[in-house]
């Protein structure tokens, strides 16, 4: 399974960003996707995830400012951002589960200004 990232940049505090994770490869055993980031100086944590069935989870944090969601025939997971404080300052990375491994994607920066 390969994942693709992309969308993170520079935004000002209050704006928004779409990430965007393509899925390619042997992904007919995917059962959950999601994204996971990490700080400066902290642990990677997770933001959100969403399972085949459609069925999402949230950082408590996260809840209300993000979204995911998917496009099945794109095989792709979108990250909707809005509300970006500087604190969501990190790389985001994409990850894919399937009943063996967790696959995780290259990253991508999302930078938010004050």
């Amino acid at each position: 399974v390969q994942l693709q990232a992309s969308g993170g940049g520079l935004v000002q505090a209050g704006g928004y960003l779409r990430l965007s994770c393509a899925a390619s490869g042997s992904i007919f055993s995917i059962n959950h996707m999601g994204w996971h980031r990490q700080a400066p100086g902290k642990q990677r944590e997770l933001v959100a995830g969403i399972t085949s069935a459609g069925s999402t989870n949230y950082a408590n944090f996260m809840k209300g400012r993000f979204t995911i969601s998917r496009e099945k025939a794109k095989n792709t997971v979108y990250l909707q951002m809005h509300s970006l404080k500087p604190e969501d300052t990190g790389v985001y990375y994409c990850n894919a589960r399937d009943s063996l491994y967790v696959y995780w994607g290259q990253g991508t920066q999302v930078t938010v200004s004050s």
